[in-house]
């Protein structure tokens, strides 16, 4: 299951930055939250003892949850971003660092950090500094990916504190169903301001953009389908690890589609970053 949600997520990775290329970083963001929402509508509707369940959760807990789904949205905002300016090989990597965040929070909030969790986060640290470099062959880098860079960094950050406050708070009391909707459900809410200030705004994409904006949503529920069965079934951090080869896989595919080059010293750093990704998942 861990593997398949990476094999998932490393595919929607991949389609994010076709999506944001195509129909634009704000419009590509609101469809994919349209069509989650209407799935997440569509499994509460079929079973609605999730939902039921939640509602007596306390005021508190609905408003964290929505704060942690502020924090998502900002997040596939800046991820999407990111796609669109740089390349896939380099942000699908460094979006796993997001564990690097998620831990800092925990222990600033009181939590305890080991050592073998300081060094994940100093492996990653690393990655992402040879990550950044690039070799005179490869000529002057562009500034736009320089920016991709801080828009991947960022985005890890957002999603690291979102999984804090959802891993912390909501999750056990929502549950991840409710949770997903409601993700869905503000995203979607804040979206629809921003996209009305754009040209084209709430008009449909062209087919071909409709089915990799559909491809990427499907792809992504999936993922977390796989993630949340597996994690149910067997061991959390096994399959929490295994999925965070999705960075990997959106690199491999960037590679063979866009026929993206890195540098020998990128190539170490984006490998750096998924071992530090996994060690602090490890020891999470």
């Amino acid at each position: 299951m861990g593997l398949i949600a990476a094999l998932f997520w490393g595919g929607t990775d991949f389609l994010v930055g076709l999506n944001a290329r195509a129909v634009g970083v704000k419009r590509a963001v609101f469809f994919g939250q349209a069509l989650g929402f209407i799935l997440m509508s569509a499994l509460l509707l079929l079973y609605p003892a999730y939902l039921v369940e939640s509602l007596s959760a306390p005021a508190k807990v609905w408003i964290l949850g929505g704060g942690a789904a502020v924090l998502t949205v900002a997040g596939a905002l800046a991820l999407s971003k990111a796609f669109a300016l740089g390349k896939a090989a380099i942000v699908a990597p460094l979006v796993t660092s997001y564990g690097v965040f998620t831990t800092a929070l925990a222990w600033v909030s009181g939590g305890v950090i080991v050592l073998t969790q300081l060094a994940g986060i100093a492996v990653c640290v690393v990655g992402v500094l040879l990550t950044s470099a690039h070799s005179n062959a490869d000529g002057a880098i562009k500034r736009q990916n320089k920016v991709s860079i801080v828009y991947g960094l960022l985005a890890a950050l957002l999603y690291g504190a979102s999984f804090w406050v959802q891993g912390k708070y909501t999750l056990p009391i929502l549950g991840p169903i409710t949770m997903l909707w409601l993700g869905y459900a503000i995203g979607l809410f804040l979206l629809f301001f921003l996209v009305l200030k754009i040209d084209a705004s709430l008009k449909l994409p062209s087919a071909k953009s409709f089915g990799t904006l559909t491809s990427a949503s499907l792809l992504n529920l999936g993922g977390f389908s796989a993630f949340s069965f597996g994690a149910i079934s067997g061991s959390v951090s096994v399959v929490t690890v295994i999925s965070t080869l999705s960075g990997g896989i959106a690199a491999v595919l960037g590679y063979f589609f866009f026929k993206e080059r890195l540098g020998i010293i990128q190539v170490v750093g984006i490998f750096l970053v998924l071992v530090g990704a996994i060690i602090l998942h490890l020891f999470h």
